[in-house]
Order: C-alpha cells, then sequence, then structure tokens
C-alpha cells in the first residue's frame, strides 16, 4: 500500500512539471439546462486559458446559447463572457470559479406581444462555480468541465410562472497549445 502511495505522489509531481505555464485557445461545445427552461440545449463558443502556473490558471469565453421558457413563450438568445479563475488540485483536475456578463435577447411570443409584452435586450451579471479535467496530449489539451451558474434575468414575468434561469452547463473543448 506504502508503495501504491508513493508511485502516486510520485506521478503527480512528475505531471505538475509538465502541466507548467503556457497559453491555449479552442472551441467548445456545451450542453445546458436552466432550472425554468423547457429543455436543455446545446452551446457552442470559444475560449482562451492562460496556465499561470502549475497550480493556477485563467480562463476567458465567449459563448452562444438559446432557451425557452414557460411552454415557448418566452425565447432568450443569449452571449455570455464569461471570466474564470482555475485552480489546479492536481496536475489535470481543478475547481473553477468565475463572473459572466450575459447579453440577452428576449422574445415573447405573439401572445404575450398582444398582452403588452415587449420583446427586447438586456445584459446582466452571473457568477459561476464548477470542476473540471483536462488530458494534454502533445499541441491539444483536450478538456471538460461541469459549471453551476446563478443569473437573475431582469424581464416579465408571465403571469403565474416563477422563471428561474441558474442553470448548469457541461462543456468539452479542444485546446490548442501556443
Amino acid at each position: 500500500m506504502k508503495k501504491i502511495f508513493l508511485v502516486f505522489v510520485l506521478s503527480i509531481i512528475l505531471l505538475s512539471e509538465s502541466f507548467g505555464q503556457g497559453f491555449s485557445l479552442g472551441p467548445q461545445v456545451g450542453y445546458y439546462k436552466s432550472k425554468a427552461a423547457d429543455e436543455g440545449q446545446l452551446a457552442y463558443g470559444g475560449a482562451v486559458r492562460l496556465r499561470l502556473s502549475s497550480g493556477i490558471g485563467l480562463e476567458a469565453g465567449v459563448n452562444y446559447r438559446s432557451e425557452s421558457y414557460a411552454d415557448n413563450s418566452v425565447t432568450i438568445t443569449n452571449y455570455p463572457i464569461m471570466a474564470s479563475a482555475m485552480i489546479y488540485l492536481l496536475p489535470i483536475a481543478y475547481g473553477t470559479i468565475g463572473a459572466g456578463w450575459y447579453n440577452s435577447d428576449i422574445d415573447y411570443s405573439r401572445q404575450w406581444n398582444a398582452a403588452g409584452y415587449k420583446d427586447g435586450s438586456t445584459s446582466d451579471f452571473g457568477w459561476h462555480f464548477g470542476a473540471g479535467a483536462e488530458l494534454p496530449l502533445g499541441v491539444v489539451t483536450l478538456a471538460a468541465d461541469i459549471r453551476y451558474v446563478f443569473i437573475d434575468y431582469e424581464f416579465d414575468k408571465l403571469p403565474g410562472k416563477e422563471i428561474d434561469s441558474n442553470f448548469y452547463v457541461i462543456t468539452a473543448g479542444v485546446f490548442i497549445n501556443l
């Protein structure tokens, strides 16, 4: 048992040397589901990552996503810009926390437009936390994580409908190491 533990610790130390500083960028795809959304959807985008040391990194990303609420009564198209700090607990596993600026186009159904609900745009602040893993493969790194996002959209509530827009997102990306 001691030998297995020693091999495990030495592997982590040796791997951490290969996960030092670096800059990478690449596309991401994700699945997300807001609590009150009609169904989950795919999100698309890209991100850049800066590994400051073997234990700390930063990420900035932009994505596109669209979701419907209240039986398609409200559709929100969203372009979140997110910034995250990444704390590497192991050379390939990290925890993340950050904030985002959610630029949204809100489109009410014709029925709700006729009732006085106006389409529009809004920008809202949200924050997130999560965890993920990276697998370096030479000039590329595969990455996947799950994040929980807290955001409260500032749009009219539909009568009789409570809209909770917090969501989780599971992303996967291929990053090119520069």
